[in-house]
């Protein structure tokens, strides 16, 4: 059977750009070996995101301890798993009998080129003028002794108990994020990292903020150690050792070490498409080095953020270049977010590419202490901007509750270069919290 664009993967860096083509009369069909719609929606930030919930309650409540709220609730874990099953288990389901709709074949299995114009699946071979890889990343595996016993994300969005103490391998923002839902949910937990620090990538100090609220809601830090085995003990439990000596025994351990990119078996070294141990090369349309196959989100060798947003903009971009467009792809300023308890985020410039700039300047607002009322008593929200000479914010960090919704309201703020004017002109709703950042920033842009 002979194609338009075949997508080998269906996930947001596939679907969205597969849907526009198909309404455009293209002939289209997604790959995919897994369950449709992909990591974000089947195994990820959707499943995360709905168990976090409670957790974020608590953490909230937390806030007026002693000031109005003495006891706060308990996660039902059990029950909890059971509600994300019912939320996310028929999306996959639902994405697919919506691309049916447009009229675009899903092929089950895993793809493998044949030659530029042909791939098998399941022993059936199919054409097309132009493919785009699409199949994204998996958390990567630690090569240890006992590397069988480890645990990875999928499986603890799936867990149908909560174990009652649970380690995490590393110290990363997905590590982070499930360390703080299982402290919530009643596991004792355990982090060990091998480098000095949590959450590369986003401010040190905002990043230590959230280290050491999480220590003290008893979550315990082991870092510069590197786990060299995990073994299995009696009663279901598992020790773990590191080369420095350390021994932890507990009764889950996850590896939450990072991801790598799905490339394997694809039969790219017979096509001459080209790629790194971080993904596949592109160059700015998204092209491979072979001119009719693309690769879209995670798969791709970038230092742009991987996130589903990013995924879905390169799968948007690369369908109008099939459509006709000629511009090179142009990436606006992306968010980034940690939902960890509290928040941390990041938006272009960073503090610490700041300070090595003379024509750059950091302010810092400690907005949680300035309108508690506002914050919900989240006293250590606050917000680091960067400003250039032309006095436009060009980067934020932020820590708080709140984080997410206020770095969102930065993204125009710094796409569009607004001014103090810009800001001044609008009125905001009152009281939120991007209501209050957003005025604030402004006294620095004039």
């Amino acid at each position: 059977m002979t194609y338009d664009v075949i997508f080998i993967g269906s996930g947001h860096a596939a679907w969205h750009g597969a849907q526009t083509l198909a309404r455009s009369g293209k002939k289209v069909a997604l790959v995919e070996e897994n369950k449709v719609a992909g990591t974000c929606t089947n195994f990820g930030c959707n499943a995360k995101i709905l168990l976090d919930g409670p957790a974020e309650m608590i953490h909230h409540l937390q806030h007026y301890h002693g000031i109005g709220i003495n006891e706060t609730p308990n996660i039902i874990w059990p029950e909890l798993m059971a509600y994300k099953h019912q939320v996310i288990d028929p999306m996959s389901d639902s994405l697919a009998h919506m691309l049916s709709v447009d009229g675009i074949d899903i092929i089950n299995g895993h793809a493998t080129f044949l030659d530029v114009k042909k791939i098998t699946v399941a022993d059936q071979i199919y054409q097309a003028k132009n493919f785009v890889i699409a199949t994204g990343q998996r958390p990567a595996k630690l090569s240890i002794t006992g590397a069988e016993l480890l645990h990875d994300s999928t499986d603890f969005l799936d867990l149908p108990d909560m174990p009652k103490s649970i380690l995490f391998i590393g110290a990363g923002y997905i590590a982070m994020e499930f360390a703080a839902i299982a402290q919530a949910a009643g596991s004792k937990v355990t982090v060990v990292e091998y480098g000095d620090r949590a959450l590369t990538g986003f401010d040190t100090a905002y990043a230590q903020n959230v280290v050491d609220d999480m220590t003290q809601g008893g979550i315990q830090f082991s870092f510069n150690h590197a786990v060299s085995s995990v073994s299995r003990l009696e009663n279901n439990q598992f020790q773990v050792a590191t080369t420095q000596g350390q021994t932890y025994r507990v009764d889950y351990v996850m590896d939450t070490t990072g991801r790598v990119p799905n490339i394997e078996s694809l039969g790219l070294d017979g096509i001459n498409v080209l790629y790194d141990k971080q993904g596949v090369l592109v160059n700015d349309h998204l092209q491979t080095s072979v001119t009719n196959i693309y690769a879209s989100g995670d798969v791709i060798s970038k230092s742009i953020a991987r996130l589903t947003p990013t995924a879905t903009f390169e799968s948007n971009y690369i369908a109008s270049l099939l459509l006709g467009a000629k511009a090179p792809i142009n990436y606006p300023v992306v968010p980034t977010i940690a939902f960890t308890l509290p928040r941390v985020a990041q938006i272009g410039v960073t503090v610490d590419q700041a300070n090595q700039d003379v024509n750059l300047q950091v302010h810092e607002i400690p907005y949680g202490q300035l309108m508690r009322f506002q914050t919900l008593n989240d006293a250590h929200a606050a917000i680091k901007i960067v400003v250039n000479k032309n006095k436009r914010l060009v980067g934020a960090a932020l820590i708080g509750d709140f984080a997410p919704e206020v770095i969102n309201a930065l993204v125009p703020v710094i796409n569009k270069s607004y001014t103090s004017k810009d800001i001044e002109s609008q009125i905001f709703a009152f009281p939120t919290h991007s209501g209050i950042v957003l005025p604030l920033i402004a006294n620095y842009l004039a």
